[in-house]
């Protein structure tokens, strides 16, 4: 199992579990977003997030939620450009991931400051995105997506995990041949999938381990927790924790959250149960 990956000189100690902090700069985030603050409040936000011991921070400047229509590549630049430049001078020594599915963004962001690229298309919707990530050589994390014009959309899909592994396994030997080293694979929860499919995956998450691959889990508040309990995205705070320990339990390497307190205390309680056996 892959324990570390490199970011520019230093490299990123995974083998203990690690927080991504959630930062959109969308106005229509199906939860928070930050893209109508000031900067003070940003920064602040961040600052927290940073404070509450997140290792990681993810800047998305264009949703990807269920139902929404991604904005233009010169929006999604304007959003996440501004975010991007202010974040990296107050936080230099930060480690920032840049949520886009375009390779043009991508590059923008990686010379802008950017570690690590996060797509949540897996390279399908932007052909020049493996070319971008093997020409910097960044970290790159490949999510499980079934089909990007309807990645919003459930699909009547039989997501077994022989199928998620047949996926990952075949797109992480074309991106190693190309040079790209350090790939981080996500199972992709909520994106075409059913309440049940995602369960199922989270059931059975520990067989991506073949893989030899760090897991990253973003689970963080979405509709497969709060459908289920008739509730929403801001009551489900303790379900988001639940869940992240399942994950936890079954080999995520990286808890991509909304709320980094509460995922840095599951962890330490993982942690802690772990080191007594």
């Amino acid at each position: 199992m892959q324990q570390s990956i490199k970011v520019h000189s230093r490299l990123l100690d995974l083998s203990s579990p690690k927080v991504m902090a959630i930062v959109n700069v969308t106005p229509d985030s199906f939860y928070t977003s930050w893209g109508d603050c000031f900067d003070e409040v940003l920064l602040s936000n961040v600052q927290l997030a940073i404070d509450q011991g997140a290792d990681i921070l993810d800047i998305g400047a264009c949703s990807t939620r269920p139902g929404s229509t991604p904005v233009s590549a010169e929006e999604e630049w304007q959003r996440l450009s501004h975010a991007l430049q202010a974040i990296r001078a107050h936080f230099p020594q930060a480690i920032i991931s840049v949520d886009t599915f375009r390779a043009e963004i991508a590059e923008r962001a990686i010379l802008a400051g950017a570690d690590i690229i996060n797509d949540v298309y897996g390279g399908d919707a932007d052909q020049q995105m493996w070319n971008i990530i093997a020409k910097y050589r960044v970290p790159y994390i490949l999510t499980h997506a079934q089909e990007v014009a309807t990645a919003g959309e459930v699909k009547d899909y039989d997501y077994t995990m022989s199928h998620v592994l047949d996926y990952f396994q075949s797109r992480l030997d074309t991106l190693h041949s190309m040079g790209v080293a350090d790939v981080v694979v996500d199972p992709g929860f909520g994106f075409g999938k059913t309440v049940e499919q995602n369960y199922r995956i989270l059931d059975q998450l520990d067989i991506l381990s073949v893989l030899h691959a760090p897991i990253l889990v973003g689970i963080s508040r979405k509709s497969m927790l709060y459908k289920p309990l008739c509730s929403t995205p801001k009551e489900v705070l303790p379900a988001t924790v639940a869940a992240n320990m399942l994950a936890l339990e079954r080999g995520a390497h990286i808890l991509r959250v909304h709320d980094v307190e509460a995922a840095k205390q599951a962890i330490t309680v993982y942690t802690l149960a772990h080191k007594i056996k």
